[in-house]
């Protein structure tokens, strides 16, 4: 299946999906409008890769240091995304990743497994 990343952290918003050997992305400017649209964004660049959420089975997503903004945005939204099409995902930081090497987007989901990053992290409070 395939991997969505999202980072809203840097001075560009990126996303990228990774399916197999092949990975697709796009950036945006980090603006407080394109955090209002951010869904839009993530569904507009699903669509021009004829991918809908319904062929995303996992999303990482980048949880700082960054812009606190676009982090709470982007954790509403992948956590909308998770109760709604049972998707799962995993909260990462790049600090998460000290000492490695060859650090690029399409390792994310490697380097998860790697450090044991665990699913699900931000538990919401209404699930108990």
């Amino acid at each position: 299946m395939n991997k969505l990343i999202i980072d809203v952290t840097k001075e560009k918003v990126f996303f990228m999906i990774i399916n197999n050997d092949n990975s697709y992305n796009i950036t945006h400017e980090n603006t407080k409008n394109n955090y209002e649209k951010l869904s839009l964004l993530i569904n507009d660049f699903l669509k021009s890769n004829d991918l809908n959420l319904n062929k995303i089975s996992e999303i990482y997503v980048n949880r700082g240091p960054g812009s606190f903004a676009g982090i709470r945005n982007s954790f509403s939204i992948v956590k909308a995304f998770h109760l709604v099409n049972k998707i799962d995902y995993y909260c990462f930081s790049f600090v998460d990743f000290e000492g490695e090497n060859d650090l690029k987007y399409e390792n994310i989901p490697i380097l998860c497994k790697k450090y044991n990053i665990k699913k699900n992290l931000i538990k919401p409070i209404y699930l108990g």
